[in-house]
């Protein structure tokens, strides 16, 4: 049996440097046509902004505010085989200005998902990588929501759509059932009953009634990840306060990891291969922050052919004692079906 399913991690994931024209580009090089587009500028402060397919490829929401899903304007107009096209927004492409988008493929617009007690308007789902994206209309009471994976996912993302609401999120591990983090903050983890009542299934997750993921007659997004071997990896790992940290296995070498503490205040902090090319890798970027682009310590880790490790002391990323959560995405499996290892850059 092979090691991963998956020997192409860039068939799924990929992430996309490019310098804003001011006019209408063509992005290629993407290598597949993303059902999620999350796009930053590096080189000055602006926001995250975060495409679907299930919602339409122009409209965006934002990972670093409340803000209800954006439409309108000229963002990404078009999607290809290889990529997509940067409209005349700055925020997606002003003049100059240099930009990271991190791409992953679900299953197009998908369509309707019965699985559960509530019915998604819309299920993308890509069982081969384990992600998924849903959009549906919350009840007000308690019910099951399908996820067209399969299995179950080992980190949900929820963001009401239709009205201002802070982002709510799951992972497994380190937030059993009951606790959330807020994608769009830099707090601690939170613990309410009514946002994720239990752990996720093979089929569906549960919402109850939290105003942030099942209000009555409000529309919501939900974004559903689960482990799949040598390609991604959602998990979490305790930090001992010093500058040699922890090593984490993901049995692949990374090309994307987000970290954040769950027992004290810290920003989410992305890493990514496209940006650092070589270890040690720490030019910051921070899904609840506008903050450009920098490279300041405290953030630093290593990029390796099996995982990643801790490369500070930091509070953001190994405080002695505090709990964190990641979640990474493959470059290369440790080992292919074809049994060539990854090597270490």
């Amino acid at each position: 049996m092979a090691y991963t399913t998956i020997n192409k991690s860039s068939a799924y994931f990929n992430t996309k440097l490019y310098t804003g024209t001011g006019s209408s580009q063509v992005i290629t090089g993407v290598g597949f046509s993303p059902d999620f587009i999350w796009t930053k500028t590096r080189n000055e402060a602006e926001i995250h902004c975060l495409n679907t397919t299930v919602q339409g490829i122009n409209n965006y929401l934002r990972s670093n505010d409340i803000d209800q899903l954006e439409t309108g304007g000229s963002n990404i107009t078009a999607q290809s085989s290889d990529g997509y096209t940067v409209g005349t927004t700055d925020r997606f492409n002003q003049s100059s200005n240099t930009f990271v988008s991190w791409n992953w493929k679900a299953n197009g617009q998908g369509s309707a998902n019965t699985d559960g007690t509530i019915n998604t308007t819309y299920t993308s789902a890509n069982t081969t990588s384990g992600f998924s994206i849903s959009t549906y209309t919350g009840t007000g009471s308690a019910g099951t929501i399908g996820h067209g994976l399969g299995v179950a996912p080992t980190a949900i993302w929820i963001k009401k759509t239709s009205a201002t609401e802070n982002w709510f999120c799951w992972n497994n591990p380190m937030t059993s059932a009951g606790g959330f983090m807020k994608l769009d903050t830099n707090s601690a983890i939170s613990t309410n009953s009514t946002a994720f009542p239990w752990n996720p299934q093979a089929n569906t997750f549960g919402v109850s009634t939290d105003a942030a993921t099942n209000a009555s007659g409000v529309t919501y997004i939900a974004y559903c990840f689960a482990d799949v071997q040598g390609f991604s990896k959602m998990g979490g790992y305790v930090g001992n306060g010093n500058a040699d940290g922890t090593f984490v296995y993901t049995g692949f070498k990374p090309a994307w990891v987000m970290i954040k503490n769950t027992t004290s205040s810290a920003s989410w902090n992305i890493t990514d291969a496209k940006r650092d090319t070589f270890n040690v890798a720490g030019k910051g970027l921070f899904a609840n922050e506008t903050t450009a682009e920098s490279a300041i310590a405290g953030r630093e880790i290593d990029f390796l052919s099996n995982g990643f490790k801790i490369r500070t002391s930091g509070g953001e990323k190994n405080t002695s004692g505090n709990i964190y959560i990641y979640m990474a995405f493959a470059e290369a499996p440790l080992v292919g079906s074809n049994n060539v290892p990854a090597t270490a850059r």
